[in-house]
């Protein structure tokens, strides 16, 4: 038999084998005994027969006119007789006799005390220097019925007490292991990225150990994810200054020089600069989006913020191109209007970046709390859509960080919303949707 792989299975499962070995043993010592106290107590019953009844028969054959002749009590009423006599004289001639004794089972006389056949136990005894013979006999099924009875009065209870005793366990391990089943529901239920302690104070002592290590090693992790968050944050930080700086040189250099060739360069030098400074600010969304506070204690309505950020990008570029449509009715949400407004940026500059040029983007807000942003374009394979909220993956040639669904991503799995990306869109049969699902304000 394979042992369960669960602890708790394994304790029920030995402890229950246990007890029912040490109460079958149990058992089986006190069967036998008892089998020896009713042997010592049957035999001892023999002898008292014997000395009840020989000093009475003696008076009865003494008393007698005739000699040898054998004479059997009748029975005074229907009863079960387990033990039965005969007496007899020195010539072995049967002088009394119970009424169920059948002098085939008693053997010939062969001295005073204990014997044993096939069937019988007999006890013999002689008196007036052995001329009267008593032997009493019970056979010996009587005993081995007794022993039996006694057997499985003590054997029949295992089929209750030893299941009862098995739930029992069952439950008592389970109790016991109940702080186990709930540090395994409290860390199935972590997000990827939460590096909060684990409470050990009602831990058994054996495992508390356990959860310090633990412990000890999420302080590290966070400790190390902190690190990477803080240089990315830091080193995208410190380079929004000499970017501008590059940037203004490359420009001044544009307007100063006659040399087309150079100045196509210093255009070029410009747009790359461009790229490497957003680059940077999308480092700086995702180390805010990894290790930031995403949710707020209080709620309020972000249609504000949505209007406010769809208008800042429509007033450079391609942003008019967008088409905002929102609720009539707040949009309650506990999410920081900052995360909001750098997952709706990321959404609707994705979109414009890697949608069909020229062509609309949808932007929404409905009252449910779904934000979402369609745009026309190429359909994208299913075996890519998964990859498209990895880091530095792009859906085509279009340039761009590889970053924005990176951070939308990041924010939906910090904040425990749901993020769906669908190509082609709903009832249509190219582009791509994305649904960001808002944490709505609990009632």
């Amino acid at each position: 038999m394979r042992a369960p792989r669960s602890l708790q299975g394994r304790l029920a499962l030995w402890l229950g084998l246990l007890l029912t070995l040490l109460w079958i043993g149990a058992a089986s010592v006190t069967a036998i005994i008892v089998r020896q106290s009713l042997e010592e107590t049957f035999d001892s019953s023999l002898q008292e027969t014997v000395q009840r009844i020989l000093p009475l028969a003696v008076l009865d054959i003494i008393e007698r006119e005739e000699e040898g002749v054998t004479q059997q009590l009748a029975a005074i009423g229907q009863h079960a007789e387990f033990l039965t006599y005969i007496i007899r004289d020195a010539q072995g001639r049967i002088l009394l006799q119970s009424h169920a004794a059948d002098p085939r089972d008693f053997p010939d006389w062969d001295g005073a005390g204990f014997r044993t056949s096939a069937t019988h136990r007999f006890y013999n005894e002689a008196v007036l220097q052995g001329t009267i013979r008593m032997t009493v006999a019970e056979p010996l099924a009587n005993r081995a019925r007794v022993a039996r009875d006694i057997q499985m009065s003590l054997g029949l209870p295992l089929l209750i007490v030893i299941p009862l005793a098995l739930l029992a366990i069952l439950l008592v391990v389970s109790a016991s292991l109940a702080p186990l089943h709930r540090l395994r529901t409290q860390l199935a239920a972590r997000g990827a990225r939460d590096m909060s302690q684990i409470a050990v104070e009602d831990l058994p002592a054996e495992v508390a150990p356990v959860a310090d290590t633990l412990n000890t090693l999420l302080h590290r992790l966070s400790a190390a994810f902190d690190a990477e968050r803080s240089f990315a944050a830091n080193a995208a930080h410190e380079l929004r200054t000499p970017l501008a700086g590059a940037i203004a040189q490359a420009q001044r250099l544009q307007s100063e020089t006659s040399d087309p060739a150079a100045s196509a360069r210093a255009a070029d030098i410009e747009a790359t600069l461009k790229r490497l400074t957003r680059l940077s600010e999308r480092l700086m969304q995702l180390a805010r989006a990894e290790g930031g506070r995403l949710r707020l204690e209080t709620a309020s309505d972000l249609r504000p913020v949505l209007r406010l950020v769809i208008g800042d990008m429509a007033r450079g570029g391609d942003g008019a191109r967008l088409i905002l449509s929102m609720a009539d009715t707040p949009v309650l949400s506990d999410l920081d209007p900052d995360a909001f407004a750098i997952l709706a940026r990321n959404l609707a500059d994705n979109a414009l970046r890697h949608g069909m040029q020229g062509a609309p983007v949808h932007v929404s807000l409905s009252a449910t709390g779904v934000l979402q942003v369609d745009n026309e374009g190429p359909v994208v394979p299913p075996q890519s859509l998964n990859d498209l909220t990895a880091r530095f993956v792009r859906s085509g040639p279009q340039m761009g960080s590889g970053l924005g669904l990176a951070i939308v991503a990041a924010i939906a799995d910090r904040t425990g919303a749901e993020l769906q990306i669908d190509s082609p869109r709903s009832d249509r049969i190219d582009g791509v949707s994305v649904r960001f699902h808002l944490p709505m304000a609990t009632a």
